[in-house]
């Protein structure tokens, strides 16, 4: 795994795992980074040139001069595939990262040669009503300088440590199962973070609002609709974020994508179930043919 930047009208970090033949690009959610990728990386790089970047505000690539909304990382996400890669990508997004992969799809479809969604950031017609505690937070982030206050309290109450763990907790039905090397690598990119200050809370907050707005326009649908690379959902049955409803929806509208629901496993399935989630790709025919380029590769 090689840490590498490029500028694209300002720093972009990404991680390279190395592979070769057809290039795969791991694009993650709200409040992650390339680094939500590391424990599956090392096994999609035996099949593809795998490649998973930081989007701006996030992991390693600074905000600069850009804004952290999800047009914003679209634009980013195509420009990195243009200007870095130079070729059609089978392109897999979590959450948030799911949604971009849509508009990059949707928009680019010459770009994008296969897509997989890991629970990805979509409405649903059945999506439950959310927890009280989340009720508070998400409406707290509607109220400009509310928002800021609490997140800069919440850090320091926490601490990188305290703060990976409780998102853990959130984003995993069980994060037990997360595997220690992964969740070192979140605390230690967390300390390093800290020492950006508010740009980092400035960027959580332009993404979360612009996630909500996106996922409220019904034009998403339309966007859905023009996909046309063959795509496989993974969606975790006890996903407290995106509800599994959002998923079954998504298949409903789109009978030609396969959905895969994983047991008892949360939103972040790479990270949670890792071995899991690469039997599930591994399983998919698209996936196995796009590869075999890289297999016959020298």
């Amino acid at each position: 795994m090689r840490h590498k930047t490029v500028d694209l009208d300002g720093p972009v970090h990404y991680l390279d795992f190395g592979g070769k033949g057809t290039p795969l690009l791991m694009v993650h959610g709200l409040g992650g980074s390339a680094i939500n990728w590391m424990a599956v990386g090392p096994e999609v790089a035996k099949s593809y040139h795998a490649v998973a970047l930081d989007l701006g505000g996030f992991g390693q690539t600074p905000l600069f001069n850009r804004s952290a909304a999800i047009g914003a990382n679209a634009d980013l996400v195509h420009s990195f595939i243009e200007q870095v890669i130079g070729e059609p990508v089978v392109m897999m997004g979590n959450s948030m990262g799911g949604h971009i992969a849509i508009l990059e799809a949707a928009n680019h479809p010459s770009s994008v040669a296969a897509l997989i969604l890991v629970d990805p950031a979509i409405p649903g017609s059945h999506v439950s009503r959310p927890e009280p505690a989340m009720l508070g937070v998400m409406a707290a982030l509607t109220i400009p300088g509310l928002a800021e206050i609490m997140l800069d309290r919440r850090v320091r109450q926490l601490g990188p440590e305290g703060l990976v763990l409780e998102t853990l907790g959130t984003v995993c039905a069980d994060p037990s199962r997360v595997p220690a090397d992964v969740v070192e690598a979140h605390v230690q990119q967390m300390r390093e973070r800290d020492k950006l200050g508010r740009q980092s809370g400035r960027a959580f907050l332009q993404a979360s609002r612009s996630i909500g707005l996106r996922i409220a326009d019904p034009r998403f649908w339309s966007r859905v609709a023009k996909v046309k690379a063959p795509t496989l959902v993974i969606h975790g049955s006890l996903d407290r974020l995106i509800p599994v409803a959002a998923a079954r929806e998504l298949a409903r509208r789109r009978p030609d994508w396969t959905l895969e629901v994983l047991d008892g496993i949360g939103h972040v399935p790479m990270m949670e179930a890792p071995s899991m989630f690469m039997d599930v790709l591994n399983a998919w025919s698209p996936y196995r043919i796009a590869r075999e380029p890289a297999a016959v590769s020298t």
